[in-house]
């Protein structure tokens, strides 16, 4: 029978596939780097891609969930699970991009850059049209306020209940219901003025 600390250390496949992310937090808060691997391999895309919409810029959002996931390491035992996880760790990493766009002006980089990279999809045409509806809606979202712009991508990018949006940025629900209800008004107004049906 293992001891407490080879338990906290290795992690069995049965347990690492059971383990729900709550109990990997309190496994990292015993030590546990497995632990912490595997909080980053479920989290790290939804993470990134957060971080990635709050500050537009890929490197500082790399650089961003990496001072994310130390901040879990090192704080993993101040958990007090009164909220899940996934908002627990989403928190950290706004309050990591906000900290560094506060420290660096960031300049957002436009969609148009990365409409410009070759696709790898068989279907060019396909691809373009695709492309053109996403441009619209991206187009569309930069326009809203940075506060709309921040619950959209946590309800829909990161997933999260209004709830947890509203743990994870220190306000109220009503506000997160009301910036939301905005957002989508906003949006369906600035889609349909270019044509687009919703």
């Amino acid at each position: 029978m293992s001891g407490p600390e080879e338990a906290s250390e290795a992690l069995e496949p049965d347990e690492e596939d059971a383990s729900s992310d709550e109990d990997l937090i309190r496994q990292i808060a015993n030590g546990s780097s497995q632990a912490l691997d595997e909080l980053y391999n479920r989290l790290g895309k939804t993470i990134l891609a957060h971080v990635r919409f709050m500050t537009g810029e890929p490197s500082i959002s790399e650089e961003v969930l990496q001072d994310t996931m130390l901040a879990v390491w090192r704080g993993a035992g101040t958990f007090r699970r009164d909220s899940t996880a996934r908002s627990w760790v989403i928190s950290i990493a706004r309050r990591q991009a906000c900290d560094r766009m506060r420290r660096h002006r960031l300049q957002v980089v436009d969609d148009t850059d990365l409409l410009a990279q070759p696709s790898s999809d068989p279907s060019p045409e396909l691809v373009a049209l695709d492309r053109a509806d996403v441009k619209e809606v991206a187009q569309s979202i930069e326009l809203l306020p940075a506060a709309h712009k921040e619950v959209i991508g946590l309800v829909f990018g990161a997933g999260l209940t209004l709830s947890e949006v509203a743990k994870a940025l220190d306000i109220p629900l009503g506000t997160v219901k009301s910036r939301l209800s905005s957002a989508r008004t906003a949006l369906a107004l600035g889609l349909s003025k270019k044509g687009v049906d919703l």
